[in-house]
């Protein structure tokens, strides 16, 4: 996965339908306040910050730090595992998940203070170099 350098806002202003791009702003300054880091297109995914990684098989890539993406269906949120959340998962609100990812249909249905501390530990997850992996380097 790699930047493409595009414009965070336009690709926020393409967005539809309404609820994810009000969604997708929220998330956006929500991210970016959490990360400290200026957003970037990954794709169609906003990113916060870079690192590399490396898993014990030798597959390595690069990925952002925190990072969501304003889907048709749901605002996708991706965290280390949805696994070390449970807790707080279940204070959020309505959502459903996948292995590392969350998924939350209307932003204004969940626990905004829930979601930044899953957040928060997702990202001192990834800073502390992520168990599971064989590394994961800051590269941005």
């Amino acid at each position: 996965m790699k930047p493409t350098g595009e414009s965070v806002g336009a690709f926020i202003a393409a967005v539809t339908p309404e609820r994810r791009r009000r969604d997708a702003e929220t998330l956006t300054s929500l991210l970016q306040e959490i990360a400290g880091r200026e957003p970037i297109l990954w794709g169609t995914i906003i990113g916060f910050g870079s690192c590399h990684y490396r898993y014990p098989t030798g597959s390595e890539g690069d990925m952002p730090v925190l990072a969501f993406a304003p889907r048709k269906s749901a605002s996708t949120i991706y965290l280390d595992s949805t696994d070390r959340h449970s807790d707080a998962l279940a204070q959020l609100g309505p959502h459903t998940v996948g292995k590392g990812c969350l998924y939350i249909k209307d932003l204004e249905k969940v626990d905004l203070d829930v979601l930044r501390g899953i957040l928060v530990r997702t990202l001192a997850w990834t800073e502390a170099g992520g168990d599971g992996y064989a590394a994961i380097t800051l590269t941005g």
